[in-house]
C-alpha cells in the first residue's frame, strides 16, 4: 500500500552544509573521492528513499530505485554545474525522471491532459492524501506526460515549492502552476464523488 506524499521532511539548507555538500562535489568531480560519494548518498539517501517510495509503495521496489538513483547521480555529477541549478533539484529531477521511466516500463499508455482551467477546491486536496484514493490518483497520473508527472509528484510527493519544481523542468514558475492547477482540476473531475 502507498503512503500519502505529504510529509515534514527537514531541510538542511545551512551554509556550513552547503559548503561541505560542494566540497564533496568538487572531490567527486576533480578525483572521484569514494569516501565523498558515500558522504553526499548517505546525505540523501533516506530523503530520496521515502521519495520513491511514497510513489512505488514497495520496500524492494523503492530500495531499487534509490540505489538507480544514485548511481545515475554518480555517474552524471561530472557534468552538474551548480550554477544551472542547485544539487538538491538536480537529485529531485533525476529521481523524478527515474521513477517516470520506471512508471513507463509498466504502462506505456499517455492521456492527453485538456487545456481548460478548472477551479480547485482546497477541501478536495486535503482528501487527496487519503491512501486508497492516492493509489487511484496515482494509476491515473501514471497515464500523462512525463512533464506533468514530474510537476505533480515535485510538487505533492517532493514537497517541492513552485519555483524548485520550474527550475527542475526549465520552465517558467508561471507554467508549472498552471500545469499544476489544471492537473488538480482534471483530477477533481475524475475522482470526487461529490461533484
Amino acid at each position: 500500500m502507498m503512503l500519502p506524499c505529504h510529509t515534514n521532511i527537514s531541510i538542511r539548507e545551512g551554509g556550513e552544509a552547503m559548503e561541505q555538500e560542494s566540497k564533496w562535489i568538487r572531490d567527486i568531480q576533480r578525483g572521484g573521492s569514494r569516501q565523498a560519494a558515500e558522504r553526499l548518498v548517505e546525505r540523501y539517501y533516506d530523503e530520496i528513499y521515502i521519495f520513491v517510495y511514497r510513489q512505488t509503495g514497495h520496500k524492494e521496489d523503492a530500495m531499487d530505485l534509490t540505489q538507480s538513483i544514485f548511481l545515475a547521480v554518480l555517474r552524471a555529477l561530472p557534468s552538474y554545474d551548480p550554477k544551472k541549478a542547485a544539487f538538491r533539484t538536480w537529485l529531485y529531477r533525476i529521481a523524478d525522471n527515474k521513477v517516470i521511466d520506471a512508471r513507463r516500463q509498466s504502462r506505456p499508455v499517455t492521456t492527453p491532459l485538456e487545456e481548460s482551467e478548472l477551479p480547485v477546491q482546497e477541501d478536495f486536496v486535503s482528501r487527496i492524501y487519503d491512501r486508497e484514493l492516492l493509489e487511484r490518483i496515482e494509476g491515473y497520473v501514471s497515464g500523462l506526460s512525463p512533464s506533468l508527472q514530474a510537476v505533480f509528484r515535485l510538487r505533492l510527493c517532493g514537497e517541492r515549492s513552485f519555483g524548485e519544481i520550474a527550475a527542475a523542468l526549465g520552465q517558467s514558475e508561471s507554467a508549472v502552476k498552471s500545469q499544476y492547477y489544471r492537473l488538480l482540476g482534471r483530477i477533481r473531475e475524475e475522482f470526487d464523488p461529490h461533484e
